[in-house]
Parts: C-alpha cells; structure tokens; sequence
C-alpha cells in the first residue's frame, strides 16, 4: 500500500473539482450589478433552461436534480447584468411559499426548476413531480414533492427516503 503522501496530487485535484461545483452562489469573480451575461455564462456555463422576465431581463436556470439538492436560479436584469443568485430548493419555508394550489405545471417549474421525478398515480388522477431537498435535522433523504391534478396543483408535500437493506447507507 502506498503512503497518503504519494495521493496527495490525486487528491487535490479532486477537492477543488468539488470545490468547483459548489461555487455557483458565491462567485468572488462574479459582481451583482456589474457582472456581464457573458461573464456568468463564461463562468457558470450553459443554463439548462432561460425563463423570460417581464422587465426585459432572463433568469438562467441551473438544475443539480435527479441527484443534486440544489437549483440555481440566475437572475440578469433587461441590460444583461447579474440581479440575483438564489436557490429556491434551500430551505422549506421558501419551497412551500414558491407553490400554491392551482398553479400550472410550467409556473412550478419556473419557481422551483427541473424537477427530480414525475409519477403519475391512476387511481387517484394525480401526477406527483419531486425535487431531492437539502435534509432536515434527522439526516436521511428529503424530497419536495407537488401533486397535480387536472393540470394544476393540488397540494404540495414532503416525503424521507430511509434507508433500507439493500441499500449502502453511505450512499
């Protein structure tokens, strides 16, 4: 077995890929009111989605789902300059005030970004889209899930994932 030392590089190189990827909301290069569209896109790379805004300006939409917690909402203003970065998946209070009942699967995904999964259950006519959340205090897995039915919220819910036998309880 080698010693750590000769990992070291290996190693390195792996903590700042991670490091890379958990950048997007506190870029130091990157200034609110300042930075250019093509400074964000240059740093932060191709959105997954651009949502229009009524002022003129966009929102660039950055998705970690199926298997990240987080969807970075960019917001650039009609002159193409950085207003905002949030996540709106971070905590529940906002998760839960984003949705309301009635609304359409496309203002969902405007709010909260490219969902996880979408199932739809038969018997009761309802299609359940989640999103993987940032868990609460007991540690296990948590999902944000919104139920529609017609076309249109009907209730919104949070669900665990707990583990189970077959599963490595480090994943």
């Amino acid at each position: 077995m080698k010693p750590i030392a000769s990992h070291l590089p290996l190693l390195l190189l792996l903590c700042l890929s991670l490091a890379g990827c958990a950048t997007l909301p506190g870029s130091a290069r990157l200034q609110l009111g300042q930075s250019t569209r093509a400074e964000v896109l240059s740093h932060y790379g191709t959105p997954h989605r651009v949502w229009p805004e009524a002022d003129g300006g966009q929102t660039l939409e950055y998705p970690s789902q199926p298997f990240g917690r987080s969807c970075w909402m960019v917001r650039l203003d009609a002159a193409g300059r950085l207003v905002s970065v949030h996540d709106p998946l971070r905590d529940e209070a906002t998760r839960f005030a984003a949705v309301e009942p009635g609304m359409t699967p496309e203002q969902v995904s405007r709010r909260l970004g490219q969902e996880r999964s979408r199932v739809f259950f038969r018997f009761s006519g309802e299609e359940v889209w989640d999103w993987n959340v940032p868990p609460d205090q007991s540690g296990y897995l948590l999902r944000f899930n919104v139920h529609f039915k017609d076309g249109r919220v009907l209730r919104m819910t949070q669900s665990m994932e707990f583990p189970t036998r077959d599963r490595d309880p480090r994943d």
